[in-house]
């Protein structure tokens, strides 16, 4: 698409966040666009753009994996970040009472697993010496990345998942 066409986002088809077969649509691999995600009932949840759709989508559905139901996509031709604010502006403002507007961090930062600390956790985190917190923190990303997968599984995800092992060591889980 030329970067002087836009597309409203009323105008857009809505595309089933998940294949039948579990994946995400890899037509949308490598595309540079803008993208609205919707929940089960096709409510704008979060409204975002990326020279990588297709990696940004699976990076939401881990993160969100009860808000990623189905998505609008409007690619370009060449990254252009006004062009790409833009849009998002526009599909916006055709929403404006939608959770889109109020969107967390959740959306965009990686999980934080230690804010999911248990309280043994918490008490052996606060035991330890330095030198122990990687590995705490390690311990527990592993137990919060389970429950991400099993949460995932639920969903019907097949897709082959693989987090950053060096953000474990901080608490943190996000797809490498």
């Amino acid at each position: 698409m030329s970067e002087t066409q836009r597309i409203r986002l009323a105008d857009l088809d809505f595309i089933p966040y998940l294949t039948d077969a579990g994946e995400l649509s890899y037509t949308l691999a490598d595309q540079i666009g803008v993208y609205g995600i919707f929940d089960a009932d096709r409510t704008l949840q979060f409204v975002g753009y990326s020279r990588n759709v297709a990696l940004s989508l699976m990076q939401h559905l881990v993160r969100q994996p009860q808000q990623c139901y189905w998505v609008k996509v409007q690619c370009i031709d060449r990254p252009s970040r006004s062009i790409l604010e833009e849009i998002r502006q526009a599909w916006l403002a055709e929403a404006p009472d939608s959770p889109a507007h109020t969107a967390s961090d959740r959306w965009t930062q990686p999980i934080d697993a230690a804010a999911q600390m248990t309280p043994e956790e918490q008490q052996a985190l606060a035991k330890g010496d330095g030198g122990d917190r990687p590995r705490l923190l390690k311990q527990v990303a592993r137990r919060v990345e389970q429950e991400v997968l099993a949460q995932l599984a639920e969903r019907g995800v097949t897709a082959s998942l693989r987090f950053n092992p060096k953000l474990k060591e901080e608490g943190l889980l996000d797809l490498k």
